[in-house]
């Protein structure tokens, strides 16, 4: 009978691991490059020419045009690197992006501003965000389902085309 209690054990602590595990794996084709297409609002992975996967996102609160100084509320546009894979997001699962670079570092400088920074592809809203689209600070944010996919199929050092 013990035996019996045991594997039935087993089985239910195994099914609740497959289900309750936000970090998915992938066997596909490389993401080679992740463009993102701000007026259209989606996202994309790429293997070379062939979209893998695409994706409805929200921005930065004010998404027109590219990001300027800490706390303008846009999203950067231009080329950039996923920077690191963040499991511990306050936003379920985060991929940061290496905004800023040189060049906005300078731009800000002429300014006499930060350029702020903490830009992210994360998860969806935590209780208390601001509701409606575009509402992030200049990130882009996806549902906690499909960053789980995207952080599953993006690795560190990607490339990102953050275009208008």
């Amino acid at each position: 009978m013990n035996f019996i209690k045991s594997i039935v054990v087993l089985f239910a602590l195994l099914a609740l691991t497959a289900c309750g595990s936000k970090f998915k794996t992938y066997s596909g084709p490389e993401v080679t490059r992740v463009v993102v297409q701000k007026e259209a609002r989606m996202l994309y992975l790429m293997h070379n020419d062939e979209v893998l996967k695409s994706y409805k996102i929200d921005l930065g609160f004010a998404p027109a045009g590219h990001k300027q100084v800490e706390g303008d509320g846009r999203t950067p546009e231009g080329q950039y690197f996923i920077n690191r894979k963040n499991p511990n997001s306050a936003f379920h699962l985060s991929l940061e992006i290496s905004y800023p670079n040189n060049a906005d570092r300078k731009r800000a400088k002429e300014l006499g501003k930060s350029t702020g920074g903490d830009i992210f592809i994360h998860g969806g809203r935590r209780r208390g965000d601001k509701r409606g689209a575009d509402w992030t600070a200049g990130c882009i944010s996806v549902s906690n389902r499909k960053i789980e996919e995207i952080y599953s199929m993006v690795r560190q050092g990607t490339p990102i085309f953050l275009n208008p």
